[in-house]
């Protein structure tokens, strides 16, 4: 019922059928973002990047290294701790090389650093969502005094510049809680402004919907009416957001490890490896082309998968990213 009321609404129509749940919208969905070839591409690229997070300790072990070991003997300390041999120290026993002055292996911090940064990403975004969710249908459904104290904390969120409030919280918590875990929950905390606002607008245009009035009139209770006829239309909008947090939260993630507040050695990811490595671009370059050009091809993969996502989900709206598509009109024939 809801869907076809929807579907038969100006205001909600786009709402509907990009969020409709049954099989044939997954194929629809399914159909039009197969037409974008770059976002096929991006989502492969994603999908071997969390396979690899998920293997580290198998690849690593099919290495026979770990992130944690030094090795003094492959540093030349008469040259200021810069790895024995081409390349980095690149051999059959460290694919990839070792760090500078530690000997550590490359490979495997740069698998283990995957799992911290694509986790703590992926933890941060589904916070963002969960409390963006939640405080945005209890501002579009409540009264006129909880929208306006719950919108107002909203744009407070918003207006908040969150590397220097996430600067401000990492620092005064103590070194012994688990930082990963810490990143994951300031970032998800801090960040979840932009959802509410998305899903506060969105309610607000639903409600005002035949069916939403009609189960408001009939005794429903707002958790039932969110649950069963507003979360579906919502699920668009939110799931187009979030497809764009996760690579916004990695790049945060990167630049508060590499600040120094974030992620701390000897635990792996990407921003803590950059922090280290900006001395030795010349001396060991890999050291930083590594993590960096890691970092950027997941980051570009992620934001050409999310608008793919967006344009699937919603066919009116052309791809901003034209490498890799088809034409609109085309994608919305499909």
């Amino acid at each position: 019922m809801s869907e076809a009321l929807l579907a038969s609404e100006s205001g909600g129509a786009d709402a509907a059928t990009a969020s409709a749940p049954g099989s044939s919208g997954a194929r629809q969905f399914w159909r039009r973002l197969r037409t974008q070839r770059a976002a096929l591409v991006a989502g492969a690229i994603v999908a071997l990047l969390v396979l690899v997070a998920l293997a580290a300790p198998l690849l690593t072990a099919l290495e026979g290294q770990d992130p944690t070991t030094y090795h003094p003997e492959l540093i030349d300390s008469a040259r200021g701790g810069v790895p024995v041999g081409s390349f980095g120290g690149m051999s059959a026993e460290h694919w990839l090389g070792v760090e500078p002055q530690t000997g550590r292996d490359l490979f495997a911090r740069l698998v283990f650093g995957a799992r911290v940064s694509l986790g703590v990403a992926l933890v941060a975004t589904l916070l963002q969502v969960t409390l963006g969710i939640v405080i945005g249908l209890a501002s579009g459904l409540g009264n006129r005094w909880v929208d306006l104290a719950l919108s107002r904390a909203t744009d407070v969120m918003v207006a908040l510049p969150l590397m220097v409030l996430a600067l401000a919280l990492l620092a005064v918590v103590p070194s012994d809680f688990p930082r990963p875990v810490l990143v994951a929950l300031v970032i998800g905390v801090v960040g979840w402004g932009g959802v509410a606002k998305i899903v506060r607008a969105q309610t607000i245009s639903l409600k005002a919907l035949d069916h939403v009035a009609a189960a408001r009139l009939s005794g429903w209770r707002g958790v039932s009416v969110a649950r069963r006829e507003l979360l579906p239309a919502l699920a668009a909008p939110v799931i187009t957001y979030s497809a764009l947090l996760v690579p916004a939260n990695i790049t945060v993630e990167a630049a508060l490890s590499f600040l120094g507040v974030g992620v701390k050695p000897p635990t792996a990811s990407w921003g803590q490896m950059l922090t280290s490595a900006d001395v030795w671009y010349q001396a060991a370059p890999q050291y930083l082309l590594l993590p960096a050009g890691t970092l950027f091809v997941t980051v570009l993969a992620l934001t050409v998968l999310g608008d793919g996502v967006r344009t699937a989900l919603d066919p009116r709206a052309a791809s901003r990213l034209r490498v890799g598509t088809k034409r609109a009109g085309k994608g919305a024939a499909s």
